[in-house]
């Protein structure tokens, strides 16, 4: 049996931003808004239908999101979907840690 050698490497944190996307920080922050959804649809066992009623969406809608087809989505629409299961949002603005460097957007989903 031949083996053969592959070499790996840590990639960047942000997937769309490792393959040269545009807009690759805003799909980056949908796709953790929409992992989160994901979780908190499977914590309380809904299936789809449930989980598109309280969002808003139809079943179909709830699938085609959790298959990664997210782009037709604002973030403050997803953000408002977090909101339909009791969950807070905070937006905080506060100086980047390196003057004259570009600030970041992050997401944390605090485990409460």
């Amino acid at each position: 049996m031949k083996t053969e050698h592959v070499e790996v490497h840590a990639g960047h944190p942000n997937i769309f931003e490792e393959l040269g996307l545009p807009d690759a920080e805003n799909h980056f922050l949908k796709a953790q808004i929409v992992a989160a959804l994901h979780r908190l649809v499977n914590e309380r066992k809904l299936n789809q239908a449930k989980a598109g009623t309280l969002m808003g969406i139809t079943q179909p809608e709830v699938s085609r999101l959790f298959r990664g087809h997210f782009r037709e989505y604002s973030v403050e629409r997803l953000m408002s979907f977090l909101t339909a299961f009791n969950q807070d949002v905070e937006i905080v603005v506060r100086p980047h840690a390196k003057a004259g460097e570009t600030g970041n957007i992050t997401f944390n989903a605090g485990m409460a």
